[in-house]
């Protein structure tokens, strides 16, 4: 056989391979915003996940041509697997190290890796060589999908699922499974709950599982548990800065600032240059800001403003496709009465919507939703108000935005329509708002209505 019919060969089991080079994920994202947490969760994730983050790593830096370093990141990934006893987790770092192999020329290092996988696929009793769907490749591209941005939730629970078919009580599976669940849990139906309660029982030295359910017991009004799993993760011994950052999300959210601030400080020390701690800083601020809004101490209020667009200001500087940081920033600088810097900043967000088709539909909901708020209650011109929440309502996925949008409308609409402003409008839009809430009887009479009144309006004309 010739070079290069060798080479087509090669190329062609390369490409039954199951691994990150034939899974396609990262061809729309932010590169050096995703290094950045792959080097923290390499600092602060336990072993069995470093596996899977030393592997990503590896792939990232084939997409920016460094492949020695690529093949440095796999040998790490190896001796991980290696000293952990994580047996298939070798299948897709071999199937990388072929790739990357490929790319360097090297085919010679190429079918040996081949050959390794070959083999553990006869082992394993598949009949094809190079690609078999299993449990732990499912894991693979889920844990993938769940570290590669929020776009990529769905997916990430998708492969989770289907791994813990095979295996329904592993650890590790339970986890991906339920923290994609909480992330795409946004259409009120807790379908995250059980999930998370299972991944705590399966894993109960684990503190980042356990503030992900207090904070899903916290949407639900269940304080007390969720205080318990707060106290337990921060009294583990396991609870580092990675975790210091959620149980703060969690105290902002009760109002405890003070904490919020605490945790979120010594989670400073060990990543400064971390744009989500920005943003999570920068929340802080914008509740103070919040909180103080009937207060008539006004120089606290423009201090806390002044802070959290500087911590926003960070955090695009860091991550420019923050989108909601954007969002946030034209909020806190609309409440001190920066309304020039405040809609410049909402329409670089909403310009961001159109950019990145891939923004997820109730994160679009939600910058349609506060942009009309502010036209609305900042602006005073109900009718922009009235579009944005339109626009919202017509991105037709009813999450629990939707339903904030659709609350908004009618409590403009409704008023109008008692003070006879935009009459027919005003009826037009009462029912479609019934019609959204499936009160199909009150649509039709609050439609037959604006015909009526329209005909009115036309005789006088």
């Amino acid at each position: 056989m010739g070079e290069n019919a060798e080479g087509d060969q090669v190329k062609e089991n390369l490409i039954e391979l199951n691994c990150h080079f034939t899974w396609k994920l990262l061809e729309d994202f932010d590169i050096p915003d995703l290094e950045m947490r792959i080097s923290e969760e390499l600092e602060f994730l336990d072993s069995k996940n470093q596996v899977g983050m030393f592997n990503l790593r590896a792939y990232v830096n084939h997409l920016k041509g460094q492949h020695e370093e690529a093949l440095q990141s796999l040998k790490e990934a190896e001796a991980l697997i290696q000293e952990e006893q994580l047996g298939q987790r070798s299948l897709v770092t071999w199937s990388n190290c072929a790739w990357v192999h490929y790319h360097m020329g090297s085919l010679a290092e190429t079918q040996t890796y081949l050959d390794k996988v070959e083999n553990t696929r006869k082992e394993l009793g598949s009949s094809f060589p190079y690609n078999m769907e299993h449990s732990e490749t499912q894991y693979e591209i889920g844990f993938v999908y769940l570290k590669s941005g929020r776009d990529n939730y769905r997916p990430a629970k998708a492969c989770f699922k289907r791994a813990l078919e095979e295996d329904p009580e592993n650890p590790l599976y339970n986890i991906g499974y339920a923290v994609a669940a909480y992330h795409t849990d946004i259409h009120d139906d807790n379908i995250s709950l059980e999930p998370l309660r299972k991944a705590v029982r399966l894993n109960p030295k684990d503190p980042n599982i356990k503030v992900y359910l207090a904070l899903k017991l916290q949407d639900l009004g269940e304080a007390a548990e969720a205080e318990t799993h707060i106290e337990e993760a921060l009294s583990s011994i396991s609870c580092q800065h990675y975790t210091f950052r959620s149980i703060a999300k969690y105290y902002r959210r009760k109002g405890c600032l003070d904490m919020a601030f605490r945790l979120l400080h010594r989670a400073f020390q060990e990543s400064p240059a971390s744009g989500y701690l920005h943003y999570q800083l920068g929340l802080c601020y914008h509740r103070q800001v919040m909180q103080l809004r009937t207060s008539t101490c006004k120089p606290a209020q423009r201090h806390a403003a002044q802070q959290a667009v500087l911590e926003f200001q960070e955090t695009v500087k860091l991550r420019p496709r923050f989108v909601m940081a954007y969002v946030c920033m034209a909020e806190v600088q609309a409440e001190i009465g920066q309304h020039e810097e405040a809609e410049a900043n909402f329409k670089k967000a909403l310009n961001m919507t159109e950019l990145y088709r891939n923004l997820e539909c109730h994160k679009e909901q939600d910058i349609h939703l506060r942009y009309g708020r502010y036209q609305h209650f900042h602006r005073k011109s109900e009718d922009e108000a009235i579009t944005h929440y339109l626009i919202g309502l017509h991105l037709k996925e009813e999450t629990f935005v939707w339903k904030k949008l659709l609350a908004s409308l009618e409590e403009i609409v409704t008023r109008r329509a008692r003070l006879h402003v935009g009459i027919v409008e005003s009826y037009c839009l009462l029912g479609f708002i019934h019609k959204l809430k499936g009160d199909k009887e009150s649509a039709l009479q609050y439609y037959e209505l604006a015909l009526r009144l329209s005909g009115v309006v036309n005789r006088k004309f």
